[in-house]
């Protein structure tokens, strides 16, 4: 740790390209976290079940399963300005239609789950342009600075945006939390025509879609040790760790009786959990080995999930969401760190497609299947069996990954 890197770090902030998409960011996040509370409860308040609730993770993730790859080669090959405003444009309009039908009183859960479907699509489409911005805004030993600074703004959105939808849903409803996430889409797409860099290929120029290189630059991130070892590691925490927030309603709900403030707090903890694991790398030096940090907090994070199975106290969830989200940060930073600073440029797009892949691939199809498996057994058991499971599969992932050289750009 270096007092030296921390403020190396923040002074990022002041930069005029990276500052001003740190800020929009941040307000774009915060809507997005206020429709992630408004919207789980939501469904639960329209009789809807934790298959249900799981069914939405996954159509909203699953999507990432089948285009992430061509988004990874829309980002390398085409302007992301472009890409960005159009796909954030559509997703606006969600959050706008759900607003109608709640004041219209004509909202349905599968009306939901469908919006839901169309925010993963342009998602998988746009987030690959949307993640390497980064590294084209700063310079290549600030990338992991940056996506720490990235991490952190992400977080105190997960503070703001659960608290700011606990108080609207207390007084004016689920509507006033989905107007909030409309209206926060407006400044990031501004930033985003206005600051970011213009990008256009000569693929883009063509108007040509390459399959083979796109399979090729695919081929050629896993076959690379290191980066396979990242995306395996944030693939098994989304799979078998993630769950714990998605389901995080019912436990509130059903085992602990809480409302809809309860469950904002819990939200709002792991918010807390993440920008302290934020922050701290913020303070680690950029060539530091990102590996150790990496497995070592995805281990704990699989811990993490067995305690809250079994955990008795409804003051104990916030508690161990605090620690959920300071695993899960340093864990899936780091590892997002490893991939953008060791990637090749001209294939950095693919690089983080692939970690979307992992990422939300992973929380789509751990949603669904533990939605089964909370309905078969029971939300505690459910997540017992994830944690137990990540916990050994995390101890296999770092023992082999750890047995390699690390990578270059590393030290």
């Amino acid at each position: 740790m270096s007092d030296h890197s921390f403020s190396n770090s923040l002074q990022l902030l002041g930069t005029r390209r990276f500052g001003t998409f740190w800020f929009a960011s941040l307000l774009s996040n915060i809507g997005t976290w206020a429709q992630q509370v408004a919207q789980p409860w939501l469904l639960l308040s329209l009789g809807a079940s934790p298959f249900l609730l799981g069914l939405d993770t996954f159509v909203m993730g699953a999507p990432v399963l089948l285009l992430t790859l061509v988004g990874g080669a829309l980002a390398d090959g085409s302007d992301r300005r472009r890409i960005i405003v159009l796909f954030q444009s559509i997703q606006m309009l969600c959050p706008v239609l759900l607003v109608a039908l709640l004041l219209t009183g004509a909202v349905q859960p599968w009306i939901v789950i469908v919006l839901s479907l169309v925010v993963g699509v342009t998602d998988a489409l746009s987030m690959p342009s949307f993640q390497s911005i980064v590294p084209t805004i700063v310079e290549r030993g600030q990338i992991p600075s940056a996506i720490a600074l990235n991490s952190t703004q992400f977080n105190l959105s997960r503070i703001l945006g659960p608290a700011i939808a606990g108080v609207l849903m207390a007084s004016v409803g689920a509507a006033g939390a989905f107007a909030v996430s409309a209206a926060s889409y407006v400044p990031f797409i501004l930033v985003a025509w206005w600051i970011l860099p213009r990008t256009v290929s000569a693929v883009s120029v063509r108007g040509g879609f390459d399959h083979r290189k796109l399979v090729a630059s695919v081929r050629e991130v896993l076959h690379e040790a290191n980066l396979r070892g990242a995306l395996v590691t944030v693939f098994a925490s989304s799979l078998l760790c993630a769950p714990l927030i998605t389901f995080c309603p019912v436990l509130v709900k059903e085992i602990f009786q809480g409302d809809v403030s309860h469950f904002s707090i819990a939200v709002g903890a792991f918010g807390v959990g993440g920008l302290l694991g934020a922050v701290g790398l913020l303070a680690v030096p950029p060539e530091r080995d990102r590996r150790p940090l990496s497995s070592g907090f995805a281990l704990a994070y699989g811990v993490v999930v067995v305690l809250a199975a079994i955990n008795p106290w409804s003051w104990g969830l916030p508690a161990l969401l605090v620690l959920a989200g300071v695993t899960m940060t340093v864990s899936n930073a780091s590892a997002n760190a490893l991939l953008q600073s060791a990637a090749p440029a001209r294939i950095r797009g693919q690089t983080v497609s692939l970690f979307m892949l992992a990422m939300r691939g992973g929380l789509a199809l751990g949603g669904l299947a533990t939605g089964i498996t909370v309905g078969l057994l029971g939300v505690r058991e459910a997540l017992l069996v994830n944690g137990a499971i990540a916990v050994l599969a995390h101890t296999a992932i770092r023992r082999q990954w750890l047995r390699v050289p690390p990578p270059k750009a590393m030290g």
